[in-house]
C-alpha cells in the first residue's frame, strides 16, 4: 500500500493521477496546507522542504518501507515501480525526463507565480502581474508547439503529460484562454476525458468545495506564503 501526503493541489493530483494509471492501491492522507499540517514533525520526517505531496511505500524495492519527497521525483518512482509510463528505452526515456524537468523547472514555478501575484497577492503589483502572466503564455505556447509535432507532451502518453496536465486546469487564474492555443486544447481535453485522470482529480472533491482560499483568511495566507513559511521548523 502507498500512503499519499495529498492536499487538492495541482502537485497533488499528479500523484492522485499517475495511481489511478497505474492501477496501485494507495491510501490518502490529507495535509491541509492552508491549517499548517506541513509544519508537522511527523511530516518533516518525510517531506523536510515542508511541501505536499509526499509519499511512503510500505513495499519498496527492498520490501521496507520507502518515503519520497518531490511530485517529479515521486512519477519517476511509480513508473519505474510499475513499469508503466517511462520509456525503456534511453532515448525515449530521457525524451519524458526532459519535458518533466520542464514541468519541474518552469511550468509549476512560473504559473504558480501567476497564481500568486493574480489571485494571492494582498497588492496587486501591475509589473508583477505581467511579467507572470506573459510567461505563462510564453509556456503555453511552448506546449502548443510541441503538440503541435506530437499527440503527448514526450512523444506516448507518459509522467511528462500527468506532470504538465494538472498545472494548466486553473488557466483562468493564469490569465490564459485554451482557445489561443489549439495543440494544446486538443491534448487537455483528450486527458480531461480519461477515466483515471477524472478520478485522480476527484480525490477530496468535497474537502475541496469546503476549503477557503488563503484570500479570505488571514491566517492560512500567512501559513501558505507569510510569517510562518519562514520560521525555523
Amino acid at each position: 500500500m502507498i500512503d499519499v501526503y495529498f492536499w487538492p493541489t495541482p502537485n497533488g493530483y499528479k500523484i492522485t493521477v499517475m495511481l489511478e494509471e497505474i492501477g496501485l492501491p494507495y491510501n490518502v492522507i490529507p495535509v491541509n496546507i492552508g491549517a499548517g499540517d506541513q509544519f508537522k514533525p511527523e511530516f518533516l520526517k518525510i517531506s523536510p522542504n515542508n511541501k505536499m505531496p509526499a509519499i511512503v511505500d510500505s513495499d519498496g524495492p527492498d520490501g521496507k518501507p520507502l518515503s519520497i519527497f518531490e511530485s517529479g521525483a515521486i512519477l519517476i518512482y511509480l513508473a519505474e515501480k510499475s513499469g508503466k509510463l517511462m520509456p525503456k528505452d534511453t532515448r525515449g526515456r530521457f525524451k519524458v525526463l526532459e519535458w518533466l524537468m520542464f514541468q519541474m523547472g518552469s511550468v509549476g514555478p512560473m504559473l504558480g507565480q501567476a497564481h500568486h501575484f493574480r489571485v494571492y497577492a494582498p497588492e496587486k503589483l501591475q509589473y508583477a502581474m505581467d511579467r507572470y502572466t506573459n510567461e505563462a503564455k510564453r509556456i503555453y505556447n511552448v506546449i502548443d508547439k510541441r503538440l503541435g509535432e506530437s499527440p503527448y507532451i514526450a512523444g506516448d502518453y507518459s509522467i511528462a503529460d500527468i506532470a504538465i496536465y494538472p498545472w494548466l486546469v486553473p488557466h483562468n487564474m493564469q490569465g490564459q484562454n485554451l482557445d489561443d492555443f489549439p495543440n494544446l486544447k486538443k491534448w487537455y481535453e483528450g486527458l480531461r476525458a480519461r477515466p483515471a485522470v477524472q478520478r485522480g482529480f476527484a480525490v477530496m472533491a468535497e474537502q475541496l468545495k469546503a476549503y477557503r482560499p488563503p484570500t479570505a483568511d488571514q491566517k492560512s495566507w500567512d501559513t501558505l506564503f507569510g510569517k510562518k513559511q519562514f520560521e525555523k521548523h
